[in-house]
Protein backbone atom coordinates (compact mmCIF):
# COMPACT_ATOMS: atom_id res chain seq x y z
CA UNK A 1 0.00 0.00 0.00
CA UNK A 2 1.28 3.46 -0.94
CA UNK A 3 0.48 6.11 1.56
CA UNK A 4 -0.47 9.62 0.49
CA UNK A 5 1.50 12.83 0.76
CA UNK A 6 0.27 15.29 3.41
CA UNK A 7 1.23 18.93 3.62
CA UNK A 8 2.11 20.06 7.13
CA UNK A 9 1.43 23.43 8.68
CA UNK A 10 4.52 24.79 7.01
CA UNK A 11 3.40 25.39 3.41
CA UNK A 12 7.02 25.18 2.12
CA UNK A 13 7.84 21.75 3.51
CA UNK A 14 6.70 18.48 2.02
CA UNK A 15 6.27 15.19 3.91
CA UNK A 16 6.98 12.13 1.85
CA UNK A 17 6.67 8.70 3.50
CA UNK A 18 8.73 5.67 2.67
CA UNK A 19 7.16 2.77 0.83
CA UNK A 20 6.90 -0.70 2.28
CA UNK A 21 5.91 -3.96 0.66
CA UNK A 22 2.33 -4.96 1.52
CA UNK A 23 1.49 -8.51 2.68
CA UNK A 24 1.01 -10.93 -0.17
CA UNK A 25 -2.42 -11.24 -1.76
CA UNK A 26 -4.47 -9.00 0.52
CA UNK A 27 -8.18 -9.65 0.74
CA UNK A 28 -10.47 -7.08 -0.77
CA UNK A 29 -12.80 -7.30 2.20
CA UNK A 30 -10.06 -6.35 4.67
CA UNK A 31 -8.59 -3.53 2.60
CA UNK A 32 -9.17 0.02 3.79
CA UNK A 33 -9.81 2.96 1.51
CA UNK A 34 -6.90 5.31 0.77
CA UNK A 35 -7.65 8.90 1.62
CA UNK A 36 -5.56 11.78 0.26
CA UNK A 37 -5.55 15.03 2.25
CA UNK A 38 -4.09 18.29 1.05
CA UNK A 39 -4.50 21.95 1.78
CA UNK A 40 -7.53 22.95 -0.27
CA UNK A 41 -9.77 25.92 -0.76
CA UNK A 42 -12.04 26.85 2.13
CA UNK A 43 -15.23 26.25 0.14
CA UNK A 44 -14.33 22.60 -0.44
CA UNK A 45 -15.38 20.14 2.25
CA UNK A 46 -12.48 18.14 3.64
CA UNK A 47 -13.10 14.76 5.09
CA UNK A 48 -11.36 14.23 8.46
CA UNK A 49 -8.60 11.66 8.57
CA UNK A 50 -9.34 8.38 10.23
CA UNK A 51 -7.60 7.68 13.53
CA UNK A 52 -6.15 4.45 12.17
CA UNK A 53 -4.03 6.21 9.57
CA UNK A 54 -0.31 5.90 10.38
CA UNK A 55 2.88 6.94 8.63
CA UNK A 56 6.08 5.02 8.85
CA UNK A 57 9.29 7.08 9.15
CA UNK A 58 8.20 10.22 7.25
CA UNK A 59 10.94 12.07 5.38
CA UNK A 60 10.88 15.86 5.16
CA UNK A 61 12.24 17.33 1.91
CA UNK A 62 12.89 21.05 1.68
CA UNK A 63 12.24 23.03 -1.50
CA UNK A 64 15.97 23.67 -1.94
CA UNK A 65 16.59 19.92 -2.07
CA UNK A 66 13.87 19.54 -4.65
CA UNK A 67 15.42 22.33 -6.71
CA UNK A 68 18.87 20.77 -6.49
CA UNK A 69 17.55 17.39 -7.53
CA UNK A 70 15.70 18.94 -10.42
CA UNK A 71 18.74 20.89 -11.54
CA UNK A 72 20.90 17.77 -11.37
CA UNK A 73 18.40 15.87 -13.48
CA UNK A 74 18.22 18.74 -15.93
CA UNK A 75 22.01 18.88 -16.17
CA UNK A 76 22.19 15.14 -16.68
CA UNK A 77 19.53 15.37 -19.37
CA UNK A 78 21.42 18.14 -21.15
CA UNK A 79 24.63 16.14 -20.95
CA UNK A 80 22.90 13.15 -22.47
CA UNK A 81 21.47 15.30 -25.25
CA UNK A 82 24.85 16.94 -25.79
CA UNK A 83 23.55 20.45 -25.22
CA UNK A 84 26.54 22.20 -23.71
CA UNK A 85 28.01 25.64 -24.30
CA UNK A 86 31.31 24.12 -25.38
CA UNK A 87 29.60 21.83 -27.91
CA UNK A 88 27.53 24.72 -29.27
CA UNK A 89 30.65 26.85 -29.72
CA UNK A 90 32.44 24.01 -31.50
CA UNK A 91 29.46 23.47 -33.77
CA UNK A 92 29.29 27.19 -34.52
CA UNK A 93 33.01 27.37 -35.29
CA UNK A 94 33.12 24.20 -37.38
CA UNK A 95 30.03 24.73 -39.53
CA UNK A 96 30.10 28.53 -39.45
CA UNK A 97 33.65 28.62 -40.77
CA UNK A 98 32.91 25.73 -43.14
CA UNK A 99 29.98 27.46 -44.81
CA UNK A 100 31.86 30.76 -44.83
CA UNK A 101 34.77 29.11 -46.67
CA UNK A 102 32.27 27.49 -49.02
CA UNK A 103 30.91 30.94 -49.86
CA UNK A 104 34.46 32.30 -50.11
CA UNK A 105 35.18 29.82 -52.95
CA UNK A 106 34.06 32.56 -55.32
CA UNK A 107 37.40 34.23 -54.51
CA UNK A 108 39.61 31.73 -56.40
CA UNK A 109 36.90 30.93 -58.95
CA UNK A 110 36.69 34.59 -59.98
CA UNK A 111 40.43 34.55 -60.61
CA UNK A 112 40.13 31.25 -62.47
CA UNK A 113 37.39 32.61 -64.75
CA UNK A 114 39.48 35.67 -65.68
CA UNK A 115 42.54 33.45 -66.14
CA UNK A 116 40.76 31.19 -68.63
CA UNK A 117 39.06 34.08 -70.45
CA UNK A 118 42.11 36.37 -70.82
CA UNK A 119 45.23 34.21 -70.43
CA UNK A 120 43.98 31.04 -72.12
CA UNK A 121 41.69 32.97 -74.53
CA UNK A 122 38.75 30.58 -74.25
CA UNK A 123 35.57 31.40 -76.15
CA UNK A 124 32.31 32.00 -74.20
CA UNK A 125 30.94 28.55 -75.04
CA UNK A 126 34.24 26.83 -74.16
CA UNK A 127 34.48 28.74 -70.88
CA UNK A 128 30.96 27.76 -69.85
CA UNK A 129 31.58 24.17 -70.97
CA UNK A 130 34.72 23.91 -68.82
CA UNK A 131 33.00 25.41 -65.78
CA UNK A 132 29.98 23.12 -66.06
CA UNK A 133 32.08 20.02 -66.73
CA UNK A 134 34.09 20.77 -63.61
CA UNK A 135 30.92 20.30 -61.55
CA UNK A 136 30.55 16.65 -62.56
CA UNK A 137 32.00 15.30 -59.26
CA UNK A 138 29.12 16.98 -57.44
CA UNK A 139 26.63 14.75 -59.25
CA UNK A 140 27.93 11.80 -57.19
CA UNK A 141 26.94 13.47 -53.91
CA UNK A 142 24.40 10.72 -53.02
CA UNK A 143 27.26 8.22 -53.00
CA UNK A 144 29.22 10.42 -50.59
CA UNK A 145 26.10 10.83 -48.44
CA UNK A 146 25.55 7.07 -48.24
CA UNK A 147 29.18 6.57 -47.22
CA UNK A 148 28.82 9.30 -44.59
CA UNK A 149 25.70 7.67 -43.14
CA UNK A 150 26.90 4.07 -43.28
CA UNK A 151 30.70 4.12 -42.82
CA UNK A 152 32.22 5.41 -39.59
CA UNK A 153 35.80 6.67 -39.57
CA UNK A 154 37.33 6.52 -36.10
CA UNK A 155 33.89 6.22 -34.50
CA UNK A 156 32.55 9.34 -36.29
CA UNK A 157 30.72 9.76 -39.59
CA UNK A 158 30.59 13.50 -40.32
CA UNK A 159 33.71 15.43 -39.29
CA UNK A 160 36.22 12.94 -40.82
CA UNK A 161 34.59 13.42 -44.21
CA UNK A 162 34.80 17.19 -43.77
CA UNK A 163 38.55 16.82 -43.22
CA UNK A 164 38.96 14.54 -46.24
CA UNK A 165 37.15 16.99 -48.51
CA UNK A 166 39.16 19.97 -47.28
CA UNK A 167 42.41 18.05 -47.82
CA UNK A 168 41.45 17.28 -51.43
CA UNK A 169 40.78 20.98 -52.05
CA UNK A 170 44.21 21.89 -50.66
CA UNK A 171 45.81 19.35 -53.01
CA UNK A 172 44.04 21.00 -55.96
CA UNK A 173 44.53 24.73 -55.30
CA UNK A 174 48.07 24.29 -53.97
CA UNK A 175 49.58 23.10 -57.28
CA UNK A 176 47.72 25.83 -59.18
CA UNK A 177 49.37 28.39 -56.88
CA UNK A 178 52.88 26.92 -56.64
CA UNK A 179 53.33 25.16 -60.00
CA UNK A 180 52.96 27.58 -62.96
CA UNK A 181 52.69 24.78 -65.53
CA UNK A 182 49.55 23.43 -63.85
CA UNK A 183 47.54 26.53 -64.75
CA UNK A 184 48.85 26.98 -68.28
CA UNK A 185 47.79 23.65 -69.80
CA UNK A 186 44.06 23.02 -70.03
CA UNK A 187 44.22 19.26 -69.15
CA UNK A 188 46.12 19.82 -65.90
CA UNK A 189 43.89 22.81 -65.09
CA UNK A 190 40.80 20.67 -65.66
CA UNK A 191 42.22 17.93 -63.41
CA UNK A 192 42.76 20.43 -60.60
CA UNK A 193 39.24 21.81 -61.06
CA UNK A 194 37.73 18.30 -60.87
CA UNK A 195 39.75 17.47 -57.74
CA UNK A 196 38.71 20.74 -56.11
CA UNK A 197 35.01 20.13 -56.78
CA UNK A 198 35.35 16.55 -55.57
CA UNK A 199 36.70 17.73 -52.23
CA UNK A 200 34.15 20.54 -52.03
CA UNK A 201 31.26 18.15 -52.70
CA UNK A 202 32.41 15.73 -49.96
CA UNK A 203 32.76 18.61 -47.50
CA UNK A 204 29.38 20.07 -48.39
CA UNK A 205 27.64 16.69 -47.99
CA UNK A 206 29.18 16.14 -44.56
CA UNK A 207 28.36 19.69 -43.39
CA UNK A 208 24.76 19.53 -44.62
CA UNK A 209 24.25 16.18 -42.92
CA UNK A 210 25.89 17.48 -39.75
CA UNK A 211 23.58 20.50 -39.63
CA UNK A 212 20.47 18.40 -40.33
CA UNK A 213 21.40 15.76 -37.72
CA UNK A 214 22.33 18.40 -35.13
CA UNK A 215 19.04 20.23 -35.69
CA UNK A 216 16.97 17.06 -35.36
CA UNK A 217 18.94 15.86 -32.34
CA UNK A 218 18.44 19.08 -30.38
CA UNK A 219 15.10 19.99 -31.99
CA UNK A 220 16.38 23.20 -33.58
CA UNK A 221 14.56 24.13 -36.78
CA UNK A 222 15.77 26.47 -39.47
CA UNK A 223 19.53 26.01 -39.05
CA UNK A 224 19.81 26.08 -42.84
CA UNK A 225 18.97 29.80 -42.73
CA UNK A 226 22.11 30.48 -40.70
CA UNK A 227 24.09 28.32 -43.13
CA UNK A 228 22.90 30.52 -45.99
CA UNK A 229 23.89 33.59 -43.98
CA UNK A 230 27.43 32.25 -43.56
CA UNK A 231 27.54 31.41 -47.26
CA UNK A 232 26.44 34.91 -48.20
CA UNK A 233 28.96 36.48 -45.82
CA UNK A 234 31.79 34.47 -47.37
CA UNK A 235 30.60 35.38 -50.86
CA UNK A 236 30.49 39.07 -49.99
CA UNK A 237 34.06 39.16 -48.73
CA UNK A 238 35.37 36.86 -51.47
CA UNK A 239 33.95 38.93 -54.32
CA UNK A 240 34.90 42.21 -52.62
CA UNK A 241 38.55 41.26 -52.12
CA UNK A 242 38.84 39.25 -55.34
CA UNK A 243 37.71 42.07 -57.60
CA UNK A 244 40.47 44.39 -56.32
CA UNK A 245 43.24 41.81 -56.00
CA UNK A 246 42.80 40.79 -59.63
CA UNK A 247 43.94 44.27 -60.66
CA UNK A 248 47.17 44.13 -58.61
CA UNK A 249 48.17 40.50 -58.11
CA UNK A 250 48.34 37.42 -60.37
CA UNK A 251 45.80 34.63 -60.13
CA UNK A 252 48.32 32.28 -58.49
CA UNK A 253 48.49 34.54 -55.43
CA UNK A 254 44.75 34.29 -54.95
CA UNK A 255 44.95 30.51 -55.27
CA UNK A 256 47.64 30.45 -52.56
CA UNK A 257 45.56 32.62 -50.20
CA UNK A 258 42.61 30.28 -50.53
CA UNK A 259 44.83 27.22 -49.95
CA UNK A 260 46.07 28.77 -46.69
CA UNK A 261 42.48 29.41 -45.61
CA UNK A 262 41.63 25.78 -46.35
CA UNK A 263 44.58 24.69 -44.18
CA UNK A 264 43.07 26.65 -41.29
CA UNK A 265 39.72 24.90 -41.80
CA UNK A 266 41.48 21.53 -41.91
CA UNK A 267 43.17 22.21 -38.57
CA UNK A 268 39.85 23.09 -36.91
CA UNK A 269 38.04 20.04 -38.29
CA UNK A 270 40.82 17.67 -37.23
CA UNK A 271 40.86 18.96 -33.66
CA UNK A 272 37.04 18.82 -33.23
CA UNK A 273 35.59 15.66 -31.72
CA UNK A 274 32.16 14.59 -32.94
CA UNK A 275 31.03 13.26 -29.56
CA UNK A 276 31.39 16.76 -28.10
CA UNK A 277 28.51 17.85 -30.35
CA UNK A 278 26.17 15.29 -28.78
CA UNK A 279 25.67 13.28 -31.98
CA UNK A 280 25.02 9.57 -32.23
CA UNK A 281 28.11 7.44 -31.83
CA UNK A 282 28.71 3.98 -33.20
CA UNK A 283 28.44 1.21 -30.57
CA UNK A 284 31.33 -1.21 -30.46
CA UNK A 285 29.17 -4.25 -31.08
CA UNK A 286 27.86 -2.78 -34.34
CA UNK A 287 31.33 -3.01 -35.84
CA UNK A 288 31.39 -6.74 -35.30
CA UNK A 289 27.80 -7.44 -36.37
CA UNK A 290 27.51 -5.34 -39.56
CA UNK A 291 29.73 -5.53 -42.60
CA UNK A 292 30.46 -2.59 -44.85
CA UNK A 293 28.40 -3.96 -47.74
CA UNK A 294 25.44 -4.61 -45.45
CA UNK A 295 25.57 -1.08 -44.04
CA UNK A 296 25.78 0.50 -47.51
CA UNK A 297 22.95 -1.70 -48.80
CA UNK A 298 20.73 -0.74 -45.89
CA UNK A 299 21.52 2.95 -46.36
CA UNK A 300 20.64 2.79 -50.04
CA UNK A 301 17.35 1.12 -49.14
CA UNK A 302 16.58 3.83 -46.57
CA UNK A 303 17.40 6.53 -49.15
CA UNK A 304 15.08 5.02 -51.77
CA UNK A 305 12.35 4.68 -49.16
CA UNK A 306 12.71 8.32 -48.11
CA UNK A 307 12.71 9.61 -51.70
CA UNK A 308 9.64 7.55 -52.60
CA UNK A 309 7.54 9.43 -50.05
CA UNK A 310 5.20 11.82 -51.81
CA UNK A 311 5.89 14.65 -49.37
CA UNK A 312 9.58 14.55 -50.41
CA UNK A 313 9.58 13.52 -54.07
CA UNK A 314 7.03 16.09 -55.31
CA UNK A 315 8.80 19.29 -54.10
CA UNK A 316 12.16 17.74 -55.02
CA UNK A 317 10.99 17.08 -58.57
CA UNK A 318 9.68 20.65 -58.90
CA UNK A 319 12.85 22.42 -57.80
CA UNK A 320 15.04 20.20 -60.01
CA UNK A 321 12.83 20.72 -63.07
CA UNK A 322 12.55 24.48 -62.48
CA UNK A 323 16.34 24.79 -62.77
CA UNK A 324 16.93 22.31 -65.59
CA UNK A 325 14.44 23.80 -68.06
CA UNK A 326 16.08 27.26 -68.09
CA UNK A 327 19.13 27.50 -70.42
CA UNK A 328 21.78 29.57 -68.65
CA UNK A 329 23.89 31.98 -70.70
CA UNK A 330 26.23 32.96 -67.87
CA UNK A 331 29.40 32.41 -69.92
CA UNK A 332 28.13 34.54 -72.78
CA UNK A 333 27.00 37.32 -70.41
CA UNK A 334 30.37 37.24 -68.61
CA UNK A 335 32.34 37.52 -71.87
CA UNK A 336 30.00 40.25 -73.13
CA UNK A 337 30.63 42.33 -70.01
CA UNK A 338 34.41 41.83 -69.95
CA UNK A 339 35.31 41.63 -73.66
CA UNK A 340 32.66 43.75 -75.39
CA UNK A 341 31.87 46.36 -72.70
CA UNK A 342 35.44 46.17 -71.28
CA UNK A 343 34.30 46.29 -67.66
CA UNK A 344 37.01 45.97 -64.99
CA UNK A 345 37.28 43.01 -62.67
CA UNK A 346 36.51 45.30 -59.75
CA UNK A 347 33.11 46.12 -61.26
CA UNK A 348 32.29 42.43 -61.73
CA UNK A 349 33.43 41.67 -58.19
CA UNK A 350 31.44 44.53 -56.66
CA UNK A 351 28.31 43.47 -58.54
CA UNK A 352 28.57 40.03 -56.97
CA UNK A 353 29.19 41.62 -53.58
CA UNK A 354 25.94 43.54 -53.91
CA UNK A 355 24.10 40.38 -54.99
CA UNK A 356 25.45 38.50 -51.96
CA UNK A 357 24.35 41.37 -49.71
CA UNK A 358 20.87 41.09 -51.18
CA UNK A 359 20.96 37.31 -50.61
CA UNK A 360 22.00 37.82 -47.00
CA UNK A 361 19.20 40.35 -46.44
CA UNK A 362 16.62 38.02 -48.00
CA UNK A 363 17.84 35.13 -45.85
CA UNK A 364 17.44 37.20 -42.68
CA UNK A 365 13.97 38.29 -43.77
CA UNK A 366 13.03 34.68 -44.47
CA UNK A 367 14.25 33.56 -41.06
CA UNK A 368 12.38 36.38 -39.30
CA UNK A 369 9.19 36.88 -41.32
CA UNK A 370 8.88 35.03 -44.64
CA UNK A 371 9.07 31.60 -43.00
CA UNK A 372 5.45 32.14 -41.93
CA UNK A 373 4.33 32.77 -45.52
CA UNK A 374 2.80 29.69 -47.26
CA UNK A 375 5.58 27.96 -49.14
CA UNK A 376 3.73 27.63 -52.43
CA UNK A 377 2.88 31.32 -52.46
CA UNK A 378 6.46 32.32 -51.59
CA UNK A 379 8.09 30.10 -54.22
CA UNK A 380 5.63 31.24 -56.88
CA UNK A 381 6.43 34.89 -56.22
CA UNK A 382 10.19 34.22 -56.26
CA UNK A 383 9.93 32.30 -59.54
CA UNK A 384 8.06 35.16 -61.22
CA UNK A 385 10.63 37.67 -59.98
CA UNK A 386 13.42 35.41 -61.22
CA UNK A 387 11.90 35.23 -64.71
CA UNK A 388 11.59 39.02 -64.99
CA UNK A 389 15.07 39.58 -63.55
CA UNK A 390 16.50 37.69 -66.54
CA UNK A 391 15.23 40.51 -68.74
CA UNK A 392 17.67 42.89 -67.05
CA UNK A 393 20.45 41.39 -69.18
CA UNK A 394 18.37 42.34 -72.22
CA UNK A 395 18.34 45.95 -71.00
CA UNK A 396 22.14 45.86 -70.81
CA UNK A 397 22.60 44.22 -74.23
CA UNK A 398 20.22 46.67 -75.92
CA UNK A 399 21.90 49.55 -74.03
CA UNK A 400 18.51 50.82 -72.85
CA UNK A 401 20.10 51.91 -69.57
CA UNK A 402 22.16 54.54 -71.44
CA UNK A 403 18.95 56.17 -72.68
CA UNK A 404 17.99 56.78 -69.05
CA UNK A 405 21.40 58.19 -68.19
CA UNK A 406 22.65 55.13 -66.28
CA UNK A 407 26.21 54.04 -67.18
CA UNK A 408 26.97 50.39 -67.82
CA UNK A 409 29.12 50.17 -64.69
CA UNK A 410 26.33 51.39 -62.44
CA UNK A 411 23.75 49.12 -64.10
CA UNK A 412 25.98 46.06 -63.74
CA UNK A 413 26.69 46.92 -60.09
CA UNK A 414 23.02 47.22 -59.21
CA UNK A 415 21.21 44.65 -61.36
CA UNK A 416 23.66 42.19 -62.90
CA UNK A 417 23.56 39.60 -60.11
CA UNK A 418 19.87 39.87 -59.18
CA UNK A 419 18.78 36.81 -61.18
CA UNK A 420 21.51 34.65 -59.64
CA UNK A 421 20.56 35.90 -56.16
CA UNK A 422 16.92 34.92 -56.62
CA UNK A 423 17.95 31.53 -58.00
CA UNK A 424 20.03 30.87 -54.88
CA UNK A 425 17.37 32.12 -52.47
CA UNK A 426 14.75 29.89 -54.09
CA UNK A 427 16.65 26.85 -52.77
CA UNK A 428 16.47 27.87 -49.09
CA UNK A 429 12.82 26.90 -48.38
CA UNK A 430 13.42 23.49 -49.96
CA UNK A 431 16.52 22.88 -47.81
CA UNK A 432 14.53 23.74 -44.68
CA UNK A 433 11.58 21.58 -45.76
CA UNK A 434 13.57 18.46 -46.65
CA UNK A 435 15.78 18.79 -43.56
CA UNK A 436 12.66 18.70 -41.37
CA UNK A 437 11.18 15.74 -43.29
CA UNK A 438 14.43 13.76 -43.38
CA UNK A 439 14.15 10.39 -41.57
CA UNK A 440 16.50 9.76 -38.66
CA UNK A 441 19.77 8.20 -39.77
CA UNK A 442 19.30 9.28 -43.40
CA UNK A 443 20.44 12.91 -43.08
CA UNK A 444 23.59 12.60 -45.17
CA UNK A 445 21.98 10.50 -47.90
CA UNK A 446 18.92 12.70 -48.42
CA UNK A 447 20.66 16.08 -48.21
CA UNK A 448 23.39 14.86 -50.55
CA UNK A 449 20.77 13.54 -52.97
CA UNK A 450 19.12 16.97 -52.97
CA UNK A 451 22.47 18.69 -53.56
CA UNK A 452 23.34 16.23 -56.32
CA UNK A 453 19.98 16.69 -58.03
CA UNK A 454 20.36 20.47 -57.89
CA UNK A 455 23.90 20.24 -59.28
CA UNK A 456 22.79 17.91 -62.06
CA UNK A 457 19.97 20.26 -63.00
CA UNK A 458 22.44 23.17 -63.06
CA UNK A 459 24.76 21.20 -65.35
CA UNK A 460 21.85 20.38 -67.67
CA UNK A 461 20.88 24.04 -67.65
CA UNK A 462 24.46 25.04 -68.49
CA UNK A 463 24.72 22.53 -71.35
CA UNK A 464 21.39 23.78 -72.71
CA UNK A 465 22.84 27.29 -72.55
CA UNK A 466 25.94 26.18 -74.46
CA UNK A 467 23.77 24.56 -77.12
CA UNK A 468 21.54 27.62 -77.35
CA UNK A 469 24.56 29.94 -77.71
CA UNK A 470 25.99 27.75 -80.48
CA UNK A 471 22.61 27.60 -82.21
CA UNK A 472 22.24 31.40 -82.12
CA UNK A 473 25.86 31.93 -83.25
CA UNK A 474 27.04 33.77 -80.12
CA UNK A 475 30.85 34.13 -80.24
CA UNK A 476 33.50 36.46 -78.82
CA UNK A 477 33.07 38.83 -81.75
CA UNK A 478 29.36 38.47 -82.43
CA UNK A 479 26.72 38.93 -79.72
CA UNK A 480 23.80 39.72 -82.06
CA UNK A 481 21.93 36.57 -81.07
CA UNK A 482 22.18 37.26 -77.34
CA UNK A 483 18.84 39.18 -77.06
CA UNK A 484 16.92 36.23 -78.54
CA UNK A 485 18.61 33.86 -76.10
CA UNK A 486 17.63 36.07 -73.15
CA UNK A 487 13.99 36.12 -74.29
CA UNK A 488 14.02 32.32 -74.52
CA UNK A 489 15.41 32.22 -70.97
CA UNK A 490 12.52 34.38 -69.77
CA UNK A 491 9.87 32.15 -71.35
CA UNK A 492 11.50 28.98 -70.02
CA UNK A 493 11.59 30.40 -66.48
CA UNK A 494 7.78 30.78 -66.55
CA UNK A 495 7.13 27.11 -67.41
CA UNK A 496 7.58 25.72 -63.84
CA UNK A 497 4.62 27.80 -62.65
CA UNK A 498 2.36 25.33 -64.49
CA UNK A 499 3.09 22.51 -62.00
CA UNK A 500 3.62 24.57 -58.85
CA UNK A 501 0.89 22.48 -57.19
CA UNK A 502 3.64 19.92 -56.46
CA UNK A 503 4.90 22.26 -53.72
CA UNK A 504 3.05 21.92 -50.37
CA UNK A 505 1.14 24.93 -49.20
CA UNK A 506 3.07 24.94 -45.91
CA UNK A 507 5.55 22.86 -43.95
CA UNK A 508 2.81 21.69 -41.59
CA UNK A 509 0.94 20.15 -44.53
CA UNK A 510 4.13 18.39 -45.65
CA UNK A 511 4.67 17.02 -42.14
CA UNK A 512 1.10 15.71 -42.07
CA UNK A 513 1.55 14.02 -45.46
CA UNK A 514 4.76 12.39 -44.29
CA UNK A 515 3.12 11.09 -41.10
CA UNK A 516 0.22 9.72 -43.12
CA UNK A 517 2.58 7.95 -45.52
CA UNK A 518 4.60 6.54 -42.63
CA UNK A 519 1.41 5.30 -40.99
CA UNK A 520 0.34 3.53 -44.18
CA UNK A 521 3.74 1.91 -44.52
CA UNK A 522 3.65 0.80 -40.90
CA UNK A 523 0.22 -0.79 -41.30
CA UNK A 524 1.33 -2.50 -44.49
CA UNK A 525 4.44 -3.95 -42.88
CA UNK A 526 3.11 -4.54 -39.39
CA UNK A 527 4.03 -7.64 -37.43
CA UNK A 528 1.50 -10.47 -37.62
CA UNK A 529 1.64 -13.85 -35.95
CA UNK A 530 4.36 -15.38 -33.82
CA UNK A 531 6.45 -18.31 -34.99
CA UNK A 532 8.18 -20.55 -32.45
CA UNK A 533 11.75 -21.67 -33.12
CA UNK A 534 12.97 -24.02 -30.38
CA UNK A 535 13.59 -21.74 -27.38
CA UNK A 536 12.80 -18.27 -28.76
CA UNK A 537 10.07 -16.43 -30.61
CA UNK A 538 10.53 -14.63 -33.92
CA UNK A 539 8.08 -12.29 -35.55
CA UNK A 540 7.58 -12.45 -39.28
CA UNK A 541 6.42 -9.58 -41.46
CA UNK A 542 3.58 -10.01 -43.91
CA UNK A 543 1.65 -7.64 -46.05
CA UNK A 544 -2.04 -7.27 -45.37
CA UNK A 545 -2.78 -8.84 -48.76
CA UNK A 546 -0.80 -11.95 -47.76
CA UNK A 547 -2.25 -12.26 -44.25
Amino acid sequence: MIYPTIFSQNPFATVMPKFYIPPPMPSLSNSKPILCFRRQNSNIINEPPKPGTRFRNPITVSPSQLYLNKSKKQRAYEERRGVSPAGSRQMLLLCGLGYWVQGFRCFPWLALSFHMAHNLNLSPSSLQLVLNSGNLPMVAKPLYGVFSDALYVGGARRIPYVSIGVLLQILSWGPLALIPVAGEALPTLMACVLLSNLGASITEVAKDALVAEYGQKHRIKGLQSYSFMALAAGGILGNLIGGYLLLKTPSSTMFLVFAILLSLQLGISVTTREESLGLTQLPNYSLARKSISESIRKQFYDLVTAISEESICRPLAWIVASIAVVPILSGSIFCYQTQYLHLDASVIGMSRVISQLVLLSMTVLYDRHWKKVPMRKLIGAVQILYAFSLLLDLVLVKQINLKFGMPNEVFVLCFSGLAETLAQFKLLPFWVLLASLCPRGCEGSLTSFLASALCLSSIISGFLGVGLASLLGITSGDYSGLPVGILMQFLAALFPLGWIHCIPTSQAVADEERKRAASKRTRRNRRVGRVVFSSFYAYRRERESEA
